[in-house]
């Protein structure tokens, strides 16, 4: 069996070197990182691979976290995006057999200096897509000044894949100055990732770039599981808020707020959940699912979640047809990837 794994991490050598040699967040991370050797090691990488051998494996590949936005200032972000998007790109060019693909990373926290690294990621590096997280150093992603960012993606015909930041820095409770628990992590990345799909939805964003292809990471996050709250819940926006007047909201979209939440891609990297595997494809379809793993961020270190994942799939009552889309067919569609 083919897979073409959509969403995972690795650190090119040039901006992970930059990253250790940097004061501060970015030191800090690489620091930490040291522990996942094969997310930035190539050899070990490629040893992780290998035990995927009996089928045709190769990956899609982003940089892991922190987004660079949060390491210093625009410039620095820049710097950092260029090194990592140089480097994905030589790796696609030297190992096309490894890696089908890769997505840029951009300094969202200077949006012009964003777009322009997008259209050179684009045009000069043939990137397949670009990776933005669920907010920008706290801002949401339906601030005016990120829309251009959007609308390079769709104007080049390449797909936003969505992943999520939340630290323990933001509360779960309001009497509370952090996140306990790593609470942050286990709950709070999936509303994170619900809450920025929510604001491209009710935004208009997505009525303004109808050619916009996002991919939610982790099988579209809460969203499937609330399918009635997003639905018939959503269809009654404003009828529980007495603050402010929502009556326009609704009004202003072309469709049911429902609508546009099926329109978003998502991928299977659920950490080897099979009631989460099964519940993603049951409200995206056959179309929309994409085979991925987040590897290396599993207890082994890289294997894990990819064994598991793909265990999953093959244990699933699908048709030919529908194995062959998850699997690679819809990655192949979604980035633009020739073999």
């Amino acid at each position: 069996m083919r897979y073409i794994d959509a969403f995972n991490h690795f650190f090119p050598k040039a901006v992970w070197e930059r990253m250790l040699a940097s004061e501060g967040a970015a030191r800090d991370i690489g620091s930490r990182m040291r522990g996942i050797p094969a997310i930035y090691d190539l050899d070990e990488r490629f040893r992780v691979m290998d035990q995927f051998s009996r089928h045709e494996y190769s990956q899609v590949i982003s940089l892991g976290m922190p987004p660079l936005e949060a390491l210093g200032t625009p410039e620095e972000s820049l710097e950092l995006a260029r090194l990592g998007n140089d480097g994905m790109a030589e790796l696609v060019r030297d190992h096309p057999d490894r890696f089908a693909g890769f997505v840029a990373s951009l300094p969202m926290n200077g949006p012009e200096l964003a777009v322009r690294e997008a259209e050179r990621a684009f045009t000069e590096l043939g990137a397949n897509g670009l990776q933005i997280h669920s907010n920008i150093n706290g801002a949401p992603l339906d601030e005016e000044r990120f829309f251009p960012i959007f609308e390079a993606a769709a104007r080049h015909g390449k797909p936003v894949l969505l992943h999520p930041s939340r630290g323990s820095n933001m509360p779960d409770y309001a009497t509370e100055d952090k996140s306990r628990y790593e609470i942050w992590w286990t709950f709070g990345w999936p509303y994170e990732t619900s809450a920025a799909m929510a604001r491209l939805v009710f935004s208009g964003f997505m009525d303004r770039l109808p050619e916009l292809k996002v991919l939610a990471h982790h099988l579209g996050a809460m969203v499937p599981y609330f399918e009635g709250r997003v639905g018939p819940g959503w269809d009654q926006l404003g009828k529980r808020t007495t603050d402010e007047d929502l009556s326009g909201v609704l009004k202003g979209l072309k469709r049911r707020p429902a609508e546009y939440f099926k329109e978003f891609y998502a991928d299977t990297a659920v950490f080897g959940s099979r009631p989460a595997t099964v519940c993603g494809l049951e409200y995206y379809g056959e179309d929309k699912v994409l085979f991925a793993s987040d590897s290396p961020f599993d207890p082994e270190r890289g294997p894990g979640y990819i064994r598991d994942t793909i265990a999953i799939l093959e244990s699933l009552d699908l048709s030919p047809e529908a194995r062959d889309k998850i699997s690679f067919g819809n990655a192949q569609a979604l980035f633009g990837l020739t073999r």
